[in-house]
């Protein structure tokens, strides 16, 4: 008899194209919830439907299936998906973002990945190389509107949003892939401007957040995903967020200050968690499924749920849409009108 194992806490990933036998093994451990995928995980749609259905025959149970598909420099597959522009360009044509959000879930959904992590909701303050055109504006109310009507466009085709990265990864230069970045603003001046898109994207229904591996040191010594006064104070109870709350990748260097993965997933967990994401370092992930207790969270299991796709279309039937049809070709059109701030 086989038991159906809830969605587990853990976010891991697989190395290639198709899955090793011990792929599936892992997968199928109870902690196990999720596989992010990336550039080297796709060759074409045909390809990463067999993958994505490879993945979910390998668990007991549901099995969230997630990407990076933003746009511009952040999107993983792009050989038969519709090339999509930064997210700084939906400024100068603000009737597409909506569309543009519709487009990227109908396809990823239509080969049976779950969600995107989108839209950003940092607020490009000039300084962060890493966010950049990945914002949506430099202004507050441009940024919420354009991101409020990108994460609209998802849900009309069937997919969840996760905002990313509270509470505002914009204002730091330094990169939290490889190291740990100091905002040194007071709360006021972030309450002020960052919070705002988390604010109302989150009273419109928001279902997904992602911290930031970010210290606010003047607010609080921890970074944003390992603290307490972010996750519980602000994120939950201020502003009344009962959405997902993923990790950002514990691997990164921005997470390192905390100690080693098994302590890094206990801590975000304790902190508020829902999902712990450690990728590309396939050891880390099974000590961090090994180590974190088996156990279950009805709430946390609901929250998650709630991040499954519905898709509306198989791929054959998006390519024949009439909607699929002219939303590509305009954000094709509109591409092309954008290239030289493509990167």
């Amino acid at each position: 008899m086989t038991t159906d194992y809830p969605i587990g806490p853990i976010m891991l990933d697989v190395a290639g194209l198709a899955l090793t036998e011990h792929e599936k093994e892992v997968i199928n451990h109870p902690n196990t919830g999720a596989v992010i995928l990336f550039s080297r995980n796709y060759q074409d749609p045909i390809q990463i439907t067999l993958l994505v259905d490879s993945i979910r025959k390998a668990r007991s149970g549901n099995i969230l299936i997630a990407v990076d598909q933003e746009g511009g420099r952040v999107q993983r597959f792009r050989n038969g998906f519709t090339r999509l522009p930064p997210a700084c360009c939906y400024a100068d044509a603000p009737e597409l973002a909506e569309m543009a959000g519709w487009l990227m879930a109908a396809e990823l959904l239509s080969v049976g990945v779950d969600f995107s992590f989108a839209p950003v909701l940092d607020i490009d303050c000039g300084i962060s190389d890493v966010i950049g055109n990945r914002s949506f504006s430099t202004e507050c109310g441009t940024a919420t509107a354009l991101a409020g009507a990108f994460r609209k466009g998802m849900n009309a085709a069937g997919m969840a949003a996760t905002g990313k990265h509270f509470p505002g990864h914009g204002a730091v230069a330094l990169d939290s892939h490889l190291t740990l970045p100091y905002d040194e603003r007071d709360l006021g001046s972030i309450r002020a401007k960052d919070l705002q898109p988390f604010k109302t994207l989150i009273a419109e229904g928001l279902e997904g957040i992602m911290p930031a591996h970010v210290v606010y040191r003047n607010i609080d010594p921890n970074p944003a995903g390992f603290s307490p006064f972010w996750i519980q104070q602000i994120l939950r109870k201020e502003l009344g967020f009962n959405g997902a709350v993923f990790s950002d990748d514990l691997s990164m260097e921005g997470a390192a200050s905390v100690g080693g993965f098994p302590e890094r997933a206990r801590l975000a967990q304790e902190t508020g968690c829902d999902m712990l994401l450690v990728c590309n370092n396939p050891s880390a992930a099974e000590q961090v499924l090994d180590a974190l207790p088996l156990s279950r969270d009805p709430l946390r299991e609901q929250r998650l749920v709630r991040m499954l796709g519905k898709p509306q279309f198989n791929r054959e039937q998006l390519l024949r849409s009439g909607k699929w049809q002219q939303s590509s070709t305009r954000i094709r059109e509109f591409v092309s009108s954008a290239a030289p701030i493509f990167n």
